[in-house]
């Protein structure tokens, strides 16, 4: 019987002590003879306007201290039935955004050698592309599910054809997404033209925008997302931006109108059943973030997207 890795819990060490890692449980050196590993990526080097996502991933773990092992709404007991750890972050080049993005790319090339699937802390969502290139080796195109107040398919920015505003645009170009089977929920705000947002649709997208969101229940919205994705390998990627800035300031490029906490658990609650092969949560900036709220959402929509994972136990 496999003795599988268990978060430190809050009686055997004070919650505000204890091991740095997410959910404070054990830590490695490599992804080998796990299920689901954490990793994290510190970076900010990709953002155009607010920086400090470089302290995303060490915040996010330690508002995971929090977090206990069972999910009381869902059932979902990941512990119970998973091999799960903390690899700690890559060592990105902190000075060459294109020289980190090769980085990212070899890390996870490394990582997905084995049967694992990453659950990644965040970083800028410039992180995404090397983590879709490394994806599609092993996977082909993936189906993804993003959810985001921007759709980033920028063509460029400032000459740049990488960064935190352009990945799902390079992605497509270089047939690391399903089209079909993409869908982007929550994006909203202020744009360059009236057509921003269609040509992720001329892609094959499915584009939810905020407005579409407001004031409903996405479980429905979630049925169909599950429908259309089928079996398909699936990548979820969040954005902490897709949130309302009354829920999650801490972000770099905030835009009203967003999604409430109550609609991201929803939606990620809404991938179970899904084949989910990776996940992300990206765009978390503690020094926006006072009150540390920003980053729990993150720690707890992490836990969460462990939740829905392929082979998770429920108790109930």
């Amino acid at each position: 019987m496999t003795d599988f890795n268990q978060p430190l819990g809050g009686n055997q060490m004070p919650r505000f002590a204890g091991p740095a890692t997410m959910m404070r449980l054990p830590t490695q050196a490599s992804a080998e003879g796990l299920d689901v590993c954490f990793v994290g990526v510190p970076m900010d080097i990709g953002t155009s306007n607010r920086s400090g996502t470089r302290h995303g991933p060490r915040q996010i773990r330690a508002e995971s201290c929090m977090l206990r092992p069972y999910n009381m709404a869902t059932g979902a007991a990941p512990f119970d039935s998973l091999q799960v750890a903390d690899i700690g972050d890559i060592a990105i080049n902190t000075f060459d955004l294109k020289k980190s993005v090769g980085i990212i790319e070899a890390a996870y090339d490394e990582i997905l050698k084995h049967k694992v699937i990453p659950l990644t802390l965040g970083g800028d969502h410039t992180l995404t592309l090397p983590i879709l290139r490394a994806m599609k080796k092993k996977y082909g195109p993936v189906a993804m599910v993003h959810i985001d107040a921007h759709a980033d398919i920028n063509e460029h920015m400032f000459g740049e054809a990488i960064a935190h505003g352009t990945p799902f645009r390079r992605a497509v170009e270089e047939g690391c997404l399903q089209g079909d089977k993409v869908f982007q929920i929550g994006l909203r705000g202020t744009g360059y033209s009236a057509e921003d947002f269609d040509w992720p649709r001329n892609q094959g997208f499915t584009v939810v925008t905020a407005e579409e969101c407001w004031h409903k229940s996405l479980t429905p919205l979630m049925e169909q997302v599950r429908q259309k994705i089928g079996n398909h390998p699936c990548y979820i990627t969040y954005d902490i931006d897709s949130l309302d800035p009354a829920f999650a300031p801490g972000t770099g490029t905030a835009e009203i109108g967003g999604l409430s906490t109550w609609q991201a658990l929803e939606i990620v609650r809404g991938c179970r059943g899904l084949n989910i092969v990776g996940g992300d949560l990206v765009e978390v900036s503690p020094p926006y973030d006072p009150s540390g709220n920003t980053a729990l959402i993150g720690a707890n929509l992490l836990y969460e997207m462990l939740c829905v994972l392929p082979g998770v136990k429920y108790a109930r």
